[in-house]
């Protein structure tokens, strides 16, 4: 996250003595990554972070994996998913591999009773359908459809939603997420060219400092497993930090697409990268403008990636057959591209309000047991004329 913020007070010089008004000292630590040498925030909180009482036996949530090997392309009908009360329980893997667990989740309660932290993953949250508040250490962010919120492994959250029909696509990476580097300049700063800046970060605010000790669990995802620790003082004590590790919210709205007079690629919708995948915002946007051009995109070859496609809301130009909340699956291995008659038919077409979420991984994805009770079992025969 190559942006400086602050919120709260502060000392003015790190590592040194920053004292509450009865004399005590406050609670520095370190939030960094890649050992001392990665993005990182100091805070400062009112109690020790480390007061642990207790810790219950831990729960296997690790994906049932129903296909090791896959080659189908495959249709997943993602508003089929029932919802679920607990936003845990309502986290669904469907798609996984060594880098990355892809799934939906349709919670209709907010988390209130306790507290979830990531140990391993980056998080992060597509809202589809919802609104409402992610509470953390750092402060809070509001959240509305459309809105993406990258949430770094070890961030401790809770989520409130002012709605009951929420739907969320989410993605756990194994790898930190950034913005990609080619719209960064040396320093970090997003360059002219650019499809969104810095201005259009959702920072965290509103930061409430909990001065409070008795029994707080947190529940932690570590190696698939799922502890439940009970603190001996609220975990939102800071009252204060700085730094370049945190949370925060992006709107796929604020997203401009870069066009030209003939077809581009899908790489112009980058958003987000990792060392093992990227994540592309498709967008209202005008057509290419050549006279002669075709809007529609070309048949290309997955060689080296999987590529899952998560579909919002519009008119999807180049699919038949698709709905907001289906997911397309398109292996490696084997060629895809649009559908028999779309690729003439998006001749003479000037705009398209498409709105989707792309994840092409570098790794073949696997599929849950999950994903097989969602698949329409004939998307694959789709091309056929």
């Amino acid at each position: 996250m190559p942006i400086y913020h602050q919120l709260g007070k502060i000392p003015a010089k790190r590592h040194t003595q920053f004292r509450k008004a009865n004399g005590e000292l406050f609670h520095e630590e370190l939030f960094g990554t890649i050992g001392f040498e990665g993005m990182s925030s100091l805070l400062y909180h009112t109690h020790p972070p480390t007061q642990i009482r207790s810790i219950a036996p831990p729960i296997d949530v690790s994906p049932v994996i129903a296909v090791n090997k896959n080659i189908t392309p495959r249709k997943l009908l993602g508003f089929d998913l029932p919802p679920q009360e607990d936003f845990l329980a309502a986290r669904v893997p469907l798609m996984v591999n060594s880098d990355i667990h892809i799934g939906l989740a349709a919670p209709t309660k907010s988390i209130t009773d306790y507290f979830y932290k990531n140990a391993d993953a980056d998080e992060l949250l597509f809202i589809h359908h919802g609104k409402g508040k992610l509470s953390t250490l750092f402060g809070q962010i509001s959240f509305v459809p459309g809105d993406y919120l990258i949430i770094p492994r070890g961030v401790i959250y809770q989520i409130e939603f002012e709605t009951t029909e929420n739907r969320l696509l989410f993605a756990e990476s194994f790898h930190p997420i950034y913005t990609p580097k080619r719209y960064r300049n040396w320093f970090g700063q997003l360059t002219e060219h650019s499809p969104y800046c810095e201005r259009d970060y959702i920072l965290p605010q509103n930061l409430e400092t909990h001065d409070q000790e008795g029994e707080f669990e947190i529940k932690v995802k570590k190696e698939g497993m799922l502890h439940s620790l009970l603190y001996a003082s609220h975990p939102f004590d800071v009252v204060g930090w700085d730094g370049y590790n945190f949370p925060y919210g992006f709107s796929i709205h604020n997203f401009e697409p870069i066009t030209g007079r003939i077809h581009q690629p899908p790489p112009v919708h980058q958003t987000f990268e990792t060392s093992a995948f990227v994540v592309c915002s498709f967008c209202p946007r005008l057509y290419d403008y050549h006279p002669e051009s075709i809007p529609a995109p070309y048949n290309h070859s997955n060689i080296d990636s999987d590529e899952m496609l998560y579909y919002v809301d519009g008119d999807f130009m180049s699919r038949k057959g698709v709905s907001p909340g289906n997911i397309s699956l398109h292996p490696a291995g084997i060629p895809h591209g649009p559908h028999p008659g779309t690729y003439e038919g998006s001749i003479g077409k000037t705009e398209t309000r498409e709105l989707a979420v792309m994840i092409d991984t570098f790794r073949p994805l696997q599929l849950t047991k999950d994903a097989l009770t969602i698949d329409d079992g004939k998307y694959f025969t789709s091309w056929l004329k």
